[in-house]
């Protein structure tokens, strides 16, 4: 291990120990609500994204292969283009809704986000 990697363990694990100002704990807490805004929508969006397309290619799958004997099911066009709908439902309405659940938590803690930033910029300008 060399020098400079030696020196930047121990100023990581030295910056670990030391007192933070309060302009670093209240970005701490910016990150922080910034993470709770977005979260939730974001995980919302992955998983009914990924749903509405395994639904989807559910659908399509009936209708291409051959699965749908297997299933039992005599015409398979139907029930695939139907499930296959369904899946793109789910997926088209997804974006509408995560924007939804993002402005609702935008409207939630923009107060707090907003005051906190301006007590932020204005330590940083003094």
């Amino acid at each position: 291990m060399n020098r400079n990697d030696q020196n930047f363990i121990a100023q990581k694990i030295r910056t670990q120990y030391m007192e933070k100002d309060n302009t670093q704990k209240d970005l701490d807490l910016l990150r922080s609500l910034d993470t709770k805004v977005k979260r939730p929508a974001a995980v919302f969006g992955y998983v009914s994204g990924s749903i509405g397309a395994i639904i989807m290619g559910a659908g399509m799958s009936l209708v291409m292969t051959d699965i749908s004997t297997q299933l039992g099911i005599k015409n398979p066009m139907p029930v695939g283009i139907a499930v296959g709908i369904a899946g793109l439902l789910i997926a088209i309405l997804n974006f509408p809704v995560y924007r939804k659940i993002l402005s609702s938590r935008r409207k939630k803690y923009a107060d707090r986000i907003l005051s906190l930033s301006e007590k932020i910029m204005t330590k940083e300008g003094n």
